[in-house]
């Protein structure tokens, strides 16, 4: 079975793709690059990369991280935008989409819900045999690959729905994959 991975991005939208037939293996992953300062033009790269991608790979599953909310609300809607457009491709080619939080993609891949990009590296390389890192936006593509193949085989625990504040004040983050 072939998992297609994105982790979006209106400025570079980095993919990978894993067989998971036995063991995850590697098959492919680097950056669709999207150039130019005109929104719709930048959303059609992704689309038609994307697109490229399944027609490449014929992948059976779809996988993305699911919206955050950024510091910064026009960043947010833009990569909002550019997680629709690939969602849409992914939907017209005929593949179940699945979503997971970055944290819980954190969590699965290093075993630590807030670990920085170099730790999603080094265990991606680690998991898949690599011999040198992927890029970060391939490699948080290819850990969002192997989440969604640790939740097809029941390995990845979710954590329980919770309503209430948090003891630093924040608000609970439901992970549920789907």
């Amino acid at each position: 079975m072939i998992l297609l991975g994105i982790d979006p991005g209106s400025r570079v939208t980095g993919y990978g793709v894993i067989d998971v037939a036995a063991k995850p293996r590697y098959v492919a992953s680097g950056c669709i690059r999207i150039e130019g300062e005109d929104l719709a033009q930048k959303l059609a790269r992704v689309y038609a990369g994307v697109s490229e991608l399944i027609g490449l790979y014929r992948p059976t599953e779809f996988a993305i991280e699911r919206v955050f909310m950024a510091k910064n609300a026009d960043s947010a809607l833009k990569l909002g935008q550019a997680r629709g457009s690939a969602i849409v491709c992914a939907a017209n080619h005929g593949l179940p989409v699945h979503e997971y939080a970055a944290r819980q993609v954190k969590q699965a891949i290093t075993g630590n819900g807030g670990a920085e990009k170099s730790q999603i590296q080094h265990m991606v390389m680690a998991l898949l045999s690599l011999d040198a890192p992927p890029p970060a936006d391939a490699a948080d593509a290819l850990a969002i690959a192997l989440t969604h193949g640790y939740a097809r085989q029941g390995l990845l625990a979710v954590a329980p729905k919770r309503r209430g504040k948090s003891s630093r004040g924040g608000r609970w983050r439901d992970f549920r994959p789907e």
